[in-house]
């Protein structure tokens, strides 16, 4: 059995994308672990991680409850729960459990490095309680990422963890990174295993991730709920205008309008729209309803006001679903070009 931490400095930086692609591209039995949730998901009065809810669906993983992929979430809990003993005993007995009958164990790690610490749960502590070596993936501007790497560098050699190895994700321009910095890294002594461009279609919001995170109402069009948004239109003026914006000419758009604006939902519809979110809990007349249903578009019905609505759709984050198989399958393709799979077998 291999055991993998995976750690970044940064939200964002791509961990459970890369475990997904790691997973795939090895074909090997895989188990998953987060021990600190930090995605919290309530679900039929029940709590767990959406990143381990993720892994579950897409690997298969009948025998293990995504609420037991994680000891705990929040501090003052864990603190009350357990002493640096208690957490390591606790972190063996759930690794024991989840590494049955699989050949590779991925260990997720926490925001960044300190994310943990005080319940003992960092990723330092992880990898040496399970004697693993950590897999850094490092992410962000070219100055940031060095220090991150330079920084984890001197952490690892402190606390006398091994590092296996570190993936640098989502770049822009892979060859010239390579060129300008791979030699200064690989100097420290540290393995680089791979540098992964930046794709934008992993960056898309699909419109049954939004609903759910609106905690929209869908009335109508659900089986376009895979739909992917590029670009976010607010349908504050009159429909002419609207169509006269160039916005409002873009593929993959979602519009945010009241219900109310049967001028300008009615337009959307007659365009490539990805969906409609209604606002103010206004619901539009049966003839609108009944042509969003007929081309499949979503109409997403919430309470807030168009501003609101706005403000709490670019805080959703664009995180992996379990049927983006389109997704899934290019996380795979890039880990097998631009990974060095032979040095984690």
């Amino acid at each position: 059995m291999k055991r993998f931490i995976i750690a970044s400095m940064r939200k964002s930086a791509g961990k459970t994308s890369v475990i997904v692609g790691l997973a795939k591209a090895l074909g090997k039995r895989v188990g998953y672990l987060k021990p600190f949730g930090d995605r919290l998901l309530y679900r039929k009065k029940r709590l767990w991680d959406y990143d381990a809810a993720l892994m579950t669906n897409i690997f298969g993983l009948t025998d293990d409850n995504p609420e037991d992929l994680s000891i705990g979430f929040d501090h003052a809990k864990l603190r009350y729960m357990y002493d640096a003993h208690g957490m390591r005993e606790r972190l063996l007995e759930s690794v024991s459990r989840v590494e049955h009958g699989k050949e590779i164990l991925f260990i997720e790690g926490g925001r960044d490095f300190s994310y943990g610490v005080s319940v003992y749960l960092d990723v330092l502590a992880l990898a040496q309680y399970l004697q693993a070596p950590v897999i850094f993936v490092a992410y962000g501007d070219e100055g940031t990422i060095l220090d991150d790497i330079f920084f984890v560098r001197k952490q690892i050699e402190r606390e006398h963890v091994e590092l296996c190895g570190v993936i640098i994700n989502k770049i822009p321009a892979v060859e010239d990174f390579k060129g300008a910095h791979l030699g200064e890294i690989t100097a420290l002594g540290i393995k680089v295993l791979g540098v992964i461009p930046h794709r934008a279609e992993l960056t898309t919001l699909e419109i049954g991730h939004l609903a759910e995170n609106l905690f929209a109402k869908v009335i109508a069009g659900e089986g376009g709920l895979r739909r992917v948004v590029k670009q976010i239109f607010i349908g504050a003026m009159s429909a002419q205008a609207a169509m006269r914006h160039p916005g409002f000419a873009q593929e993959n758009k979602l519009i945010i309008t009241s219900g109310d604006r049967s001028d300008m939902i009615l337009a959307a519809l007659e365009s490539n729209t990805s969906g409609v979110v209604l606002t103010n809990n206004i619901v539009p007349p049966a003839n609108i309803i009944s042509l969003a249903s007929e081309r499949n578009i979503p109409l997403l019905l919430v309470p807030y006001d168009t501003y609101e609505t706005a403000k709490r759709i670019e805080a959703i984050e664009p995180l992996l679903t379990k049927d983006a198989t389109d997704k899934i399958a290019l996380l795979e393709q890039l880990v097998r070009e631009h990974i060095d799979l032979a040095a984690l077998k």
